[in-house]
């Protein structure tokens, strides 16, 4: 029988899926300001918390059973919510389970190698989930806008630009992410579609709120200006490379109380579709267990109960 649960939840995010080949255009196809019909920030509070229990439960048995990873990837423009999502649809889960890693300008070891090589070293191990604030995404999407950063990563060739290395990467990205599944690691991944003017308004509460002026800068006014560029090459990257295997979910992020009921629908989605069970241990190990047991229920002190838990009682 299937679970009505994961039904409903297929059924909210369907609309944020990118169809594989599909040509996007954000502006025409994601409306970043989208509720679903939810009445208001109450309701959604209601139902992130018990997306996020689903969560816990499910991650409790991924890291039992010890044979999937889970990749979390999110992409946005500057405030577009990645650290809040983070916090609040993780909130729940156990840390030691989940990595998180944060990709900012690359260091010299790290220009030293292939583009892929840091993300590589930061995937998740089977049993964990792993977040990625930005990903390896970065280097069709900054690098892209600001194709001068390739000059530090000394490509071979006399053609490091233009639309033949993008699609090339596209190809490169589809086909690690096709690697990572087919091993048993599930790739989710997330764009925040946040609106110009939303952006506007972020920027002036972190200007104009004292404990907020450190997540400003003034590099994020000069990426803002650079709006289009982002655009086009968001849309580009999200028609070439979701995939089967690893789609594109684009989450409407105007609302930051939405995007969080969004990302944890996907991530419960990915996690009940992997279907991870508790190890069921053989009979030989039954029979060590039952006899470690009755030693135990031999210690009890004078008016313990023998076993707490026999009848179905929980010890304190």
């Amino acid at each position: 029988m299937k679970d009505k649960r994961a039904e409903r939840i297929a059924e909210f995010i369907a609309p944020l899926r990118v169809e594989p080949g599909a040509k996007v255009h954000l502006a025409k196809d994601f409306d970043p300001a989208r509720k679903s019909g939810l009445k208001n920030k109450r309701q959604g509070k209601a139902l992130l918390g018990e997306g996020v229990a689903l969560l816990a439960d499910h991650q409790r048995r991924l890291a039992a059973e010890g044979t999937h990873g889970v990749l979390l990837c999110l992409q946005a423009l500057d405030a577009g919510g990645k650290d809040g999502t983070i916090r609040h649809v993780m909130s729940g889960v156990n840390p030691q389970g989940v990595r998180v890693a944060g990709f900012k300008v690359p260091s010299h070891d790290e220009l030293s190698h292939d583009y892929l090589w840091r993300y590589t070293c930061a995937l998740p191990r089977r049993g964990e989930i792993g977040v990625f604030n930005r990903s390896h995404y970065e280097e069709v999407l900054v690098v892209r806008v600001h194709p001068e950063l390739l000059d530090r990563q000394r490509l071979p060739g006399r053609k490091q630009s233009g639309k033949a290395l993008w699609r090339r990467r596209y190809r490169e990205i589809n086909e690690w992410e096709r690697y990572l599944t087919d091993n048993g690691f599930r790739v989710v991944k997330l764009f925040l579609n946040l609106s110009k003017e939303e952006q506007r308004v972020r920027f002036l509460r972190r200007i104009d709120v004292p404990e907020r002026n450190w997540k400003f800068s003034a590099a994020d006014a000069r990426e803002r200006a650079r709006w289009d560029d982002y655009q086009e090459a968001f849309e580009d990257m999200l028609s070439a490379t979701s995939t089967r295997w690893a789609p594109w979910y684009v989450v409407p992020a105007d609302r930051k109380w939405y995007a969080r009921i969004c990302a944890a629908a996907v991530l419960a989605h990915t996690l009940m579709d992997i279907d991870p069970q508790y190890p069921v241990i053989d009979d030989e190990v039954r029979h060590e267990l039952e006899l470690e047991k009755r030693q135990l229920e031999k210690e009890a002190p004078s008016g313990a109960a023998a076993d707490p838990y026999a009848d179905g009682r929980r010890a304190r």
